[in-house]
């Protein structure tokens, strides 16, 4: 692999992340205190140290750190698209990925952070309740808001399914990935605008969070991940970087995908991993319907393991007419 490369699709973990350079002035953002990497994987390490990235994505994967951009994986189901970020998290050692699904109700907002305030008036009624109240114990960060804290490491964003969001959405996310900050009203009107809030990562897991504002330091590896079912805006997709997805190309390929992920199990699987591939030639099927075909009869006591697997594996489309 050419020397440049941070990520490399080894599946090992290293240090690579500390060759990444500093940010095109552009793209500088200088969030601080400066915060350590939180502990632990990826949050998903099977996947993580079975998937096996194509060349391109590994490209683009790069790109999108050096030049501090949002990468938007597109392709059809089973491709990998949303693993993509938690192989990149184990690799680099980014710590968990922090995981942000997006449906058709999902605001700017709810990825930012959210704030309780009728737990607050509860708590403010009580008699014992302190003169000094704690407000940050009623704000918790989002995904997003958690992403951007001022990491000395980019964090791993997984922006899940994009194209399932309301169409402002990504015009929304826009102004954030420019900025690389934002504020929260509710410490900005307080005369004392700082506190200690909660964040994604956990229970117990708080921040500082100073003048009501949180910038960040190393921008995130934001992956969004996408099925094609909607258009983006010509301005949201020239500040991505972008790449393609696509389902393995060949038997040996594929083959090679289901010993990753099933070692042993995976002995005698030619034939159904040969009836997949007749099969996703008359409509769409994912390979973790394959690996779930795979599994099931190797533990099934069957003598007819095809109409076994033609049963796990339905189109996810529906047959192509042949006329």
């Amino acid at each position: 692999m050419p020397d440049w490369l941070l990520y490399t699709g080894s599946r090992r973990t290293h240090d690579g992340i500390e060759r990444l350079p500093p940010p095109p002035p552009w793209r500088a953002f200088d969030g601080e205190p400066v915060l350590p990497t939180p502990p632990g994987g990826s949050g998903n390490e099977h996947q993580a140290k079975t998937y096996r990235p194509s060349d391109d994505a590994v490209q683009q994967v790069n790109a999108a750190l050096y030049l501090r951009r949002p990468l938007l994986v597109t392709g059809p189901p089973g491709t990998g698209k949303s693993t993509l970020a938690y192989a990149v998290a184990h690799e680099l050692g980014l710590g968990p990925v922090l995981h942000w699904p997006i449906t058709s109700r999902t605001t700017l907002r709810d990825g930012l952070y959210q704030y309780d305030p009728l737990t607050r008036l509860y708590a403010a009624q009580r008699e014992d309740a302190p003169a000094d109240e704690d407000i940050g114990r009623y704000i918790r960060l989002g995904p997003l808001g958690t992403a951007l804290l001022p990491y000395g490491r980019p964090r791993v964003l997984l922006v899940d399914e994009i194209d399932k969001s309301d169409i402002d959405l990504p015009n929304d996310l826009l102004t954030i990935f420019e900025k690389g900050e934002y504020e929260l009203p509710e410490l900005t009107r307080r005369a004392e605008p700082t506190a200690e809030v909660m964040t994604a990562d956990g229970p117990g897991s708080r921040v500082t969070v100073k003048a009501g504002t949180v910038r960040c330091n190393a921008f995130p590896l934001v992956v969004m991940t996408s099925n094609g079912e909607r258009e983006f805006p010509p301005a949201f997709l020239r500040r991505c970087v972008t790449v393609e997805l696509r389902q393995p190309s060949g038997e040996a390929e594929l083959s090679a995908i289901v010993r990753e992920h099933l070692g042993p199990l995976a002995d005698r699987s030619d034939d159904l991993v040969r009836r997949f591939f007749e099969r996703s030639s008359s409509g769409t099927l994912a390979t973790d319907q394959l690996l779930n075909a795979v599994y099931l009869c190797r533990h099934a006591d069957t003598e007819d393991r095809r109409a076994l697997a033609d049963r796990i594996m339905p189109y996810l489309t529906g047959p192509v007419d042949d006329d």
